[in-house]
């Protein structure tokens, strides 16, 4: 075995053993699950939702709303393009375990001076076709870059599900929101309708003297305020329209929906599995996962710069004066070499990074854990939102049937000449408000049912 042998196969000796000892190994940090939710919503056994979570409201619009955010959001457009980004960063922290090839080939017209007497300059070509390889021996400083680019990888694809999963509940929320402005519009067009009619027949009854001119105007003020209201509620719908537009991938200018109802949207039953497999179902804890391992890579990436590195290169090729001679035995050369060079002193900067790194990695392991926690609790707000706001429902339903009872008994009544016409609009006033209060009851439990696929993962699992 030559010098440089030995000098290279000491030097890839030391550094392996100085590999043994970069450390540390990544273990997924331990957060025990609870044994069970604290929520439990009834008539709905433990589940978790399936990937195409949003049929189950059976509505076609909010199909086809969802597949085209799928397919234009520009949210999801960025972060696949992430992915890909974090992809090309694989393949350039791939490259330094590989040698580099180089090909190189010179020609030169030279002219030399002969320092003799009358033998003035000497005029030749050169040729020169040469490869050149170089490997630097950082194996595993090396290793743990690429660690960590696929670690960051991963985390991107987890993001990316985790910014398709929130872009999907954005647009069945705001096309909820639409529909249960559509039921608000509905509700004070028929409350403005009604309290015109009634106006109009007390118009009638103070020109036959049967009513007083007062009773008139509280009920034109009835009037003026329901007409007033509704204004604001169509703003509001335009205005979601507008938001669920970019969610799509289309200008506002040129989006529309037909008008709807809450009351054609289905309620599925949801529960929740149990707590023990949450953390394989949420891409965001995924994500932040993804993130510590890439930075334990990153530690053992500084802790490697403390290492010798080997730079071993080699060229060979041929060189001669004349085309025909060029590949000639007598035309051959080659250069082997290698070098190996220790940090000595460099102001501070590979300790600093080495600390860095692991503070960095502390700082990811806080994230880890707070998105852990969170994972949980959201969970636990959402078994909480569907069941009371279900709850709610019910007992909002039963109040606006009973202020319609109360109504229709009034208009009675009051044709009949035995209550005054503010026994019409008190109960003509609690109508209007246990409709309105019903729709947007009707809205908070499918928000919350919604809140409910995202904090389960929306299908997703690893």
């Amino acid at each position: 075995m030559g010098p440089i042998e030995r000098f290279v196969t000491s030097a890839v000796l030391a550094l392996a053993a100085a590999g043994c000892t970069l450390g540390p190994a990544y273990r997924r940090p331990s957060v025990p699950p609870p044994a069970a939710w604290r929520t439990q919503v009834e008539h709905a056994p433990p589940t978790w939702p399936s990937a195409d979570w949003w049929r189950g409201f059976g509505s076609s619009d909010l199909d086809a709303l969802i597949a085209q955010a799928r397919l234009a959001n520009d949210d999801l457009a960025a972060a696949i393009a992430q992915v890909r980004e974090a992809e090309a960063q694989v393949t350039i922290a791939t490259a330094p375990l590989l040698p580099t090839l180089d090909a190189q080939g010179t020609v030169a017209r030279q002219r030399s001076f002969i320092p003799l007497p009358g033998a003035g300059t000497l005029s030749y070509n050169d040729f020169s076709p040469q490869l050149s390889a170089s490997y630097e021996l950082t194996f595993w400083g090396n290793w743990a870059a690429r660690s960590a680019a696929l670690a960051t990888a991963a985390a991107s694809r987890y993001d990316r599900e985790t910014v398709e999963l929130t872009v999907m509940t954005s647009v069945a929320n705001d096309y909820f929101t639409v529909l249960e402005l559509d039921d608000q519009v509905q509700i004070a067009q028929n409350n403005l309708a009604s309290a015109q009619q009634t106006l109009q027949g007390l118009e009638i009854d103070e020109s036959v003297g049967t009513t007083t001119a007062l009773d008139v105007a509280q009920q034109a003020a009835e009037v003026a305020t329901l007409s007033a209201g509704i204004p604001p509620l169509l703003q509001q719908r335009r205005q979601t329209l507008d938001a669920l537009a970019i969610l799509i991938g289309k200008t506002p200018q040129s989006f529309d929906l037909a008008h709807g109802t809450l009351s054609g949207v289905s309620q599925p039953e949801l529960a929740a599995g149990l707590p023990s497999g949450l953390l394989m179902r949420r891409p965001d804890v995924a994500a932040a996962e993804a993130q510590l391992v890439a930075a334990n890579a990153d530690i053992q990436q500084a802790r490697a710069a403390f290492f010798p590195t080997i730079d071993l290169t080699a060229s060979g090729g041929w060189e001669s004066t004349a085309l025909k001679t060029l590949l000639e035995p007598g035309s051959e050369v080659f250069d082997l070499a290698a070098g190996l060079t220790q940090p000595i002193f460099h102001g501070g900067a590979i300790r600093g990074e080495y600390r860095y790194s692991k503070a960095r990695y502390a700082e990811l392991l806080a994230d880890y854990h707070k998105a852990v926690l969170t994972a949980f609790g959201n969970v636990e707000d959402s078994l909480i939102a569907v069941r009371e706001t279900r709850d709610q429902l019910e007992r909002e339903q039963k109040a606006a049937e009973a202020a319609e009872r109360a109504y229709n008994l009034s208009q009675t009544q009051f044709h009949a000449g035995t209550i005054n016409i503010l026994t019409v609009l008190s109960t003509e006033t609690a109508l209007f408000t246990a409709q309105s209060t019903l729709a947007q009851v009707k809205l908070a439990h499918l928000q919350a049912l919604v809140g409910l696929f995202n904090a389960l993962g929306g299908g997703w699992q690893r």
